[in-house]
């Protein structure tokens, strides 16, 4: 049976499984352990408890933790669109798919059924789903967003929901990015060496949520929707992430020597 909670306007809203309540409570605690979080903006009260996308820029390994910490430090439980990997991985795997994440397997023959299946869960859910439309942690020099897939886009204009930007900086402080395949315990070294000294640095976990990306006038049935909509969805985690990064505009002061620096941001102010 799932447990039901009441927003303020009445309206009945499922509470996060408990396995997910317990995971991000651990969470916080490590965040907050790591580093210093510092949250920004917030979720309008007029959304909560609807269907909403939450679209982040992605600097980091660390960035998802901060992320959740942060979505629990404004009263909200959010679901992952996550990669078939992590929700096949050993023990990770089960705790997630429980929690009510959702899945989608990028190039593969579900992928169009998956994008379905999302959509209509978008459309019903009562917490809010997060989609990265970078799809991977940013190779840009600066670490300024990349250029992304439209798929959060197009998964928010099918859904017809609204989008929160999410703007967040100094999670890449924490760990290492290391590298995109794990082969033996030497690929996770430098990912620990740094994970274990961050506690001593202390790194600052900013994060801002921003006003809802205006996509009314867009309309899904043309060619190209998709394509605007991500673009605007860009500009304003863009945008909200210049405030965050002041002194920093041009290279991260962090210097990660094992995240590739092999592509450049179209949307780099």
């Amino acid at each position: 049976m799932v447990a039901l909670q009441h927003e303020e306007n009445g309206a009945p809203r499922r509470r996060p499984p408990a396995i997910w309540r317990t995971m991000s409570t651990l969470d916080s605690g490590l965040v907050h352990l790591v580093g210093r979080l510092r949250v920004s903006g917030g979720i309008p009260a007029e959304l909560r408890g609807k269907p909403l996308l939450m679209a982040p820029n992605h600097i980091g390994v660390f960035d998802a933790f901060v992320l959740i910490a942060a979505c629990r430090q404004i009263g909200i439980a959010p679901r992952f669109l996550l990669a078939g990997g992590l929700l096949d991985a050993p023990v990770l795997g089960p705790a997630l798919r429980a929690s009510g994440h959702l899945r989608v397997d990028r190039g593969k023959a579900g992928a169009v059924e998956q994008f379905a299946d999302a959509v209509a869960a978008m459309r019903t859910t009562t917490s809010p789903i997060i989609v990265y439309p970078e799809g991977r942690i940013s190779r840009d020099p600066g670490l300024w967003p990349e250029r992304g897939k439209t798929g959060a886009a197009r998964l928010a204009l099918a859904a017809g929901v609204p989008v929160i930007p999410i703007s967040q900086w100094g999670a890449h402080e924490a760990v290492y990015w290391g590298t995109e395949k794990v082969t033996g315990p030497m690929d996770l070294l430098p990912i620990a060496r740094s994970g274990f000294t961050a506690p001593l640095r202390r790194p600052t976990f900013k994060v801002h949520f921003g006003t809802p990306v205006d996509l009314s006038e867009i309309d899904p049935a043309r060619p190209g929707a998709g394509m605007r909509a991500h673009a605007k969805i860009m500009q304003a985690i863009t945008a909200g992430l210049v405030p965050l990064r002041a002194g920093e505009l041009d290279r991260p002061r962090f210097h990660d020597p094992t995240r590739p620096t092999d592509k450049l941001s179209p949307w780099r102010p």
